[in-house]
């Protein structure tokens, strides 16, 4: 069984943070499957989430979030890519002004159906100039 930890420091404080994990489960839930519990304390917030193949727990507290992920033998495979994916994620996610509006805009650009680009208006063949006859000579 492969394991994910990943623990990242923030300045949200509790109230931020908890909102930001809260949303994660929700979108958890709906896009990757996962059934989520929320359990809400005085300084620490746990989210534990499972599914086939993967189960674990985001710890929040007022300066710090802590993934902790098992992942069964298939998952286990893409561990890498997986803690990689979250890692970036997260970074970029913690480095923006306002983690949770930054987070609900990249969701819904993921889920969006992208729209196609769009396919350039064939031009109809040209049709060629009719021949020019020359021009008549003036009779002296």
């Amino acid at each position: 069984m492969a394991h994910i930890h990943i623990s990242r420091e923030h300045t949200l404080g509790l109230p931020q943070a908890r909102k930001l994990a809260f949303k994660w489960a929700e979108t958890a839930e709906d896009k990757l499957g996962m059934e989520c519990t929320y359990e809400e304390g005085k300084t620490e917030d746990v989210v534990s989430f499972t599914r086939s193949g993967a189960n674990g727990e985001l710890k929040v507290t007022k300066d710090k979030f802590v993934l902790d992920a098992k992942l069964g033998l298939l998952l286990g495979a893409f561990r890498e890519r997986i803690e990689s994916e979250i890692v970036k994620n997260l970074d970029l996610l913690l480095q923006q002004k306002d983690p949770h509006k930054a987070f609900s805009e990249e969701i819904e650009r993921r889920t969006s159906p992208k729209k196609e680009a769009a396919k350039p208006v064939k031009a109809a063949p040209a049709k060629a100039a009719p021949a020019r006859k020359p021009a008549a000579k003036k009779k002296a």
